[in-house]
C-alpha cells in the first residue's frame, strides 16, 4: 500500500533529508488556489486547508492565503454557485490564516482559454496590496494545475520568486485531455521548482502527460483522525432517521463524474437496503427522478451538502460508503469514512486502490457499472470487517509524516537562500 516508505524515498532521492532540522524562522508561504473554503462556500477546497492545516501545526511555516474567486455582479441565492462566488468576503480568517479573495474575469466559452491570465493579473495586484502592507513571502503554493498552477508559474516570474504546484487530479486527468491547457500545464511543470502528486497513479498520469519523474514528489493528503472518527452508531442513525436495515452512503458534488446513479442503480439490486446521498449540485433534480424511477424513494434519500461535524454522524450511522467516481485523485471522504470504522466499496480508479489496499478498508468495484458494485457491496456487507479494525488501518493515513515531509520539501526549494 501507498505510505511513508515512498515519501521517506521521495525525501533521500530530492535531496529533501540533505535538511535534517527546522528552519531557523519560519518559511514565509503565499497559498495560490482558486480552490480554498470561504465564508459563502465552507466546503469548497476544503482538502486545501487540512493541508494547510496540519503544515501550520508544524511551526515551522507561516502562510497567506490568496484565493481568487470569478467576478459576478449579484450575490442573490438564485444565482446558485455564481452568487455564492459574489458573496465570498474579501478578506476573511479562517484557522487562524488571512485569506484574501480578490475578482478575476471568466468569461463563459472563453474563460478556459483566458482563466491563467486573469487569474495571475487578479493575483499579482492583489499581492501588491499586501506588500504595501508588509506582506514578505518566500515561495509560493500552488494548487491545481489549471488554472491556478499556470497562473501561479506567471506569478512567480513576474515576482522573482520559487513555486510548488500540487496536481489535485481532474487537473491531469481531465483538463490535461485539451491540447492549449496541455501545453500550458507542460510548460508550468518545468518551470516549477518541484510538482507534488497526491498518489502514485497520479504521478503516472503526470509522467504520461509528459511531466519529468524525477521532479515529481508523492505527498498524499492525509485524515484528521481526531474530527474523523467512530461515533454510537446507534445515535448516530437515530440523528439521520434510519431504521435497522443495512446503509449506503454516497458522499459528494450531484455531478456526473461522481457516479451516484451507478449507486442509484447499486441499491435497487439489493433490497432491503437504506441508502443517502449527501451532495449539492446540477444533478439533484435527475438523481431524484431516477429514484423515483426505481421505486426507490423510500430508501434512497438526497441530503444536502454538510459541515464535516456533521458527515462524521453519516459515516458513523453507515455500513459501508461507496464511491463510483470516474476518476479521482486522492478522494478524502473515503478516507474519512474508514477513519470513522466505515469501510469503503469504490471504483479503483486513481488512489483509490491505494488506499483501499487491504481487504478490512473495504471492497474494488471489478468494473464501473451498477451491477459490478452490486456485487462488491454485497461481498462487503456479508462479511463486514470489525469496525475497530477498520480504524486502526485509518491511522496509518494520519497527517503528521506527510506535513514533515511537504515541510521539508520547502525548506529543500529554499536551500539556497537564507529561509533554511
Amino acid at each position: 500500500m501507498s505510505g511513508m516508505p515512498e515519501v521517506a524515498e521521495r525525501r533521500l532521492r530530492l535531496g529533501i533529508a540533505a535538511v535534517a532540522t527546522a528552519p531557523r524562522a519560519p518559511i514565509r508561504l503565499l497559498t495560490f488556489t482558486t480552490l480554498y473554503p470561504s465564508a459563502a462556500r465552507p466546503r469548497h477546497g476544503i482538502f486545501v486547508e487540512a493541508r494547510l492545516k496540519q503544515l501550520l501545526a508544524t511551526d515551522a511555516v507561516a502562510a497567506t492565503v490568496v484565493a481568487p474567486v470569478p467576478w459576478f455582479p449579484s450575490g442573490a441565492a438564485v444565482f446558485g454557485q455564481y452568487g455564492a462566488m459574489a458573496r465570498t468576503p474579501r478578506v476573511e480568517r479562517r484557522e487562524g490564516v488571512e485569506i484574501r479573495h480578490p475578482r478575476y474575469l471568466m468569461i463563459p466559452k472563453l474563460g478556459m482559454r483566458i482563466q491563467p491570465w486573469t487569474l495571475a493579473w487578479a493575483a499579482e495586484r492583489e499581492v501588491g496590496r499586501l506588500a504595501r502592507e508588509g506582506l514578505e513571502f518566500d515561495l509560493i503554493d500552488a494548487h491545481y494545475f489549471y488554472p491556478d498552477g499556470v497562473a501561479a508559474a506567471l506569478l512567480a516570474r513576474r515576482l522573482g520568486k520559487p513555486f510548488v504546484v500540487t496536481a489535485r487530479g481532474s487537473d491531469i486527468n481531465r483538463i490535461a485531455e485539451l491540447p492549449g491547457p496541455r501545453r500550458a500545464i507542460l510548460a508550468a511543470a518545468r518551470s516549477a521548482s518541484r510538482v507534488v502528486a497526491v498518489s502514485q497513479a497520479l504521478k503516472r498520469a503526470m509522467v504520461e502527460l509528459g511531466i519529468e519523474s524525477d521532479r515529481i514528489v508523492v505527498l498524499r493528503n492525509g485524515v484528521d483522525l481526531e474530527r474523523f472518527r467512530p461515533l454510537d452508531r446507534a445515535q448516530a442513525r437515530r440523528d439521520l432517521g434510519l431504521g435497522a436495515a443495512k446503509v449506503l452512503v454516497s458522499v459528494g458534488n450531484l455531478v456526473p463524474e461522481k457516479g451516484h446513479d451507478l449507486f442509484v442503480d447499486a441499491v435497487a439490486a439489493l433490497p432491503g437496503i437504506e441508502a443517502l446521498i449527501v451532495g449539492a449540485g446540477r444533478e439533484r433534480g435527475r438523481l431524484l427522478e431516477l429514484i423515483a424511477r426505481k421505486g426507490l424513494a423510500g430508501r434512497v434519500r438526497i441530503l444536502d451538502e454538510m459541515p464535516q461535524e456533521r458527515l462524521r454522524i453519516v459515516y458513523s450511522a453507515a455500513d459501508a460508503l461507496v464511491l463510483a467516481s470516474a476518476r479521482e485523485g486522492w478522494p478524502n471522504v473515503l478516507l474519512e469514512a474508514v477513519a470513522c470504522g466505515t469501510p469503503g466499496v469504490a471504483m479503483a480508479v486513481g488512489g483509490v486502490p491505494e488506499i483501499v489496499a487491504e481487504p478490512v478498508a473495504g471492497r474494488l468495484a471489478a468494473s464501473r457499472d451498477g451491477a459490478a458494485l452490486a456485487r462488491a457491496i454485497s461481498d462487503l456487507l456479508e462479511s463486514p470487517p470489525d469496525r475497530s479494525a477498520v480504524r486502526r488501518y485509518a491511522e496509518r493515513f494520519g497527517w503528521e509524516e506527510v506535513a514533515r515531509a511537504q515541510r521539508d520539501l520547502f525548506c529543500a526549494v529554499l536551500a539556497e537562500t537564507p529561509a533554511c
